[in-house]
């Protein structure tokens, strides 16, 4: 209900939003950063017409210079936007291989770098992740999400995969933990009353942190992070 009441009050936006979309998509190479504003702004209408208030906090933990990997957990399709509302830098993001051929989608993640990946097929998930790390490595962003698929269950967190650290260890990057909360109302609730949904990051683990632990052990030590905010935030 909510995608349909933001369409409905950008109508007259949509056709200059599509041709501005279409125009990086072919662009992409040329255009980097105009075609990440591009997409941003179409996000930050879709927060302020669709009713939702972004409450974020701990800015101050995003590094200051380009090359690191914000690791959230995954409650909905709006968290995305919630990172193109809060981010000073452009990042990409590894979405599922379903929407990389529907549209609108498939024109952001290629305006953003981002990838799909096939978590059935390991030789493909390996590509991505090795994609990822080198594209850190040169100064790009990324968002993952280390739980794979969305929880679901409101604000309870699914287990987090070691496998999905591989790309910052390889990249040897900041591992940047970001607490969700309330992030799946927008798109799962078929309401449009206001929502706040909440955003803390938290102060991120830089390769001294954890090169010596385990992809695993990272993992745990991410997720462990984000549960305390989370229960700090419900308490």
């Amino acid at each position: 209900m909510r995608i349909l009441y933001m369409v409905f009050r950008n109508l007259l936006r949509i056709p200059i939003m599509w041709i501005g979309l279409m125009y990086y998509y072919f662009t992409a190479d040329k255009h980097p950063q105009k075609g990440y504003d591009h997409v941003k702004k179409i996000a930050e209408y879709g927060i302020r017409t669709g009713n939702v208030k972004i409450d974020a906090q701990g800015l101050e933990n995003i590094p200051k210079e380009s090359g690191f990997i914000y690791y959230p957990n995954h409650q909905g399709m709006f968290d995305v936007m919630v990172f193109l509302h809060i981010s000073p830098f452009p990042f990409g993001f590894v979405a599922k291989k379903e929407v990389k051929d529907i549209h609108v989608l498939k024109q952001v993640l290629r305006i953003t770098k981002s990838e799909a990946i096939d978590r059935s097929n390991i030789k493909q998930s390996l590509g991505v992740i090795n994609r990822v790390a080198e594209g850190v490595k040169k100064g790009h962003n990324y968002l993952l999400f280390a739980e794979g698929t969305r929880s679901r269950k409101g604000n309870q967190l699914l287990d987090f995969k070691g496998g999905s650290f591989k790309a910052a260890q390889k990249a040897r990057c900041p591992i940047v933990p970001c607490a969700l909360i309330d992030s799946f109302i927008p798109f799962d609730e078929r309401s449009i009353r206001k929502t706040v949904v909440k955003i803390r990051v938290l102060k991120p683990l830089y390769y001294e942190d954890y090169k010596e632990m385990k992809s695993t052990e990272i993992a745990e030590e991410v997720k462990r992070r984000i549960q305390e905010a989370i229960d700090k935030e419900l308490a």
